[in-house]
């Protein structure tokens, strides 16, 4: 079975029984504090394995052409983010079949997922009812697979993300579209720029834009090792970061590039760890926690 006909099949059912009516009115939110305010709240990050990727061939992760021929393997990691006015759930990794189904090969790409968020977020004592917020880096299928599973959260999501799924005019193989549509039962909270999630500076969704275009990255100010950046896609691996290598698949290289710099820029700034996403070598030592 195709990887893309298997998502778009599962997507379509999950969209026929998810829970949750749909509404284009915004979620209430805390009111704002001063954008200098970055309270480190006592906030707790779970990592969840949102499933793995195997690239048999890394040349399309590289307009430089340096990658062509080697292969890799990234985690796909989502993040529970638990502060004491709410819970964020940022990005909603492979699709929950993957369960059943097992690995899963198209062209370069094989994916597998060794359990879904419903049960990861059960080993928590918790449901997805308790999610109030998701958010998703981007709208690529490996950060969006399981939306269907917390319909019932408010989606914060950037403006030019939204109008590029959504948008008129916009041209989305049917495939994606059945995944897009899995959003459709959520409230939205739409923002330009960025968004003070929780009002007091801990948790911080901004824009960093290229690889779609309303890409975001997430900031958080840990009470123990201080701010800590989440890089979505903005890269893939440490030597991306170090090259700054950029995706021939991206949407943009020259805001993608400008992103980058902003990003570090802002890093600096902070003194932040950065961690990224689809690196093993960033996720495995956390052992699940971000602290």
């Amino acid at each position: 079975m195709r990887l893309i006909t298997m998502i778009a099949t599962v997507s379509v059912l999950a969209l026929a029984t998810a829970c949750g009516s749909e509404s284009d009115a915004p979620a209430e939110m805390p009111a704002e504090q001063p954008a200098d305010t970055q309270q480190e709240a006592a906030l707790e990050v779970d990592v969840l394995d949102c499933g793995t990727i195997g690239v048999s061939d890394l040349d399309a992760f590289s307009t430089a052409g340096d990658y062509a021929g080697q292969t890799d393997t990234f985690t796909d990691s989502c993040f529970l983010v638990k502060h004491p006015d709410g819970t964020l759930l940022w990005d909603l990794g492979l699709p929950g079949v993957l369960t059943i189904a097992g690995p899963q090969t198209q062209q370069i790409f094989t994916v597998s997922l060794a359990q879904t968020l419903t049960q990861q977020l059960a080993e928590r004592g918790m449901s997805p009812d308790d999610v109030d917020y998701v958010s998703v880096s981007h709208s690529h299928f490996d950060h969006i697979g399981q939306a269907d599973q917390v319909s019932g959260s408010t989606w914060l999501v950037s403006q030019a993300e939204l109008d590029a799924m959504f948008g008129d005019g916009v041209d989305v193989a049917p495939e994606q579209q059945a995944l897009f549509s899995l959003f459709e039962p959520m409230e939205q909270q739409v923002f330009d720029g960025e968004l003070d999630v929780f009002g007091d500076g801990s948790v911080v969704i901004f824009e960093t834009p290229g690889h779609t275009p309303g890409h975001t990255s997430l900031q958080l100010m840990m009470p123990e090792s201080g701010p800590v950046l989440l890089t979505g896609d903005l890269y893939h691996r440490a030597e991306s970061r170090e090259l700054k290598r950029v995706p021939r698949f991206n949407s943009d290289e020259e805001m993608t590039l400008a992103s980058m710099d902003e990003f570090e820029a802002r890093a600096e700034e902070l003194g932040a760890k950065v961690i990224i996403q689809h690196e093993p070598a960033d996720i495995e030592p956390l052992e699940g926690k971000i602290r």
